[in-house]
């Protein structure tokens, strides 16, 4: 027989240290944690990927004149 805690799925780890996330701190496990991850993202460690053409500019050189 199961209860409705068995379909409960367990919290997703900490994606810094690896523990148990906590709600307060949700998907982080502590305040340091989610300090680590902010750092991270305001150093420029993490960054989200373009596409070329958005690094090259949107100039391709095919003006009208």
């Amino acid at each position: 027989m199961t209860t409705p805690d068995d379909d409960t799925p367990a919290p997703a780890p900490c994606p810094i240290c690896g523990k148990p996330a906590v709600p307060e701190f949700k998907p982080f496990c502590s305040k340091r944690c989610a300090d680590v991850d902010l750092q991270r993202w305001l150093s420029g460690r993490y960054a989200i990927p373009g596409r070329e053409e958005d690094a090259l500019g949107q100039d391709d050189g095919s003006r009208e004149e």
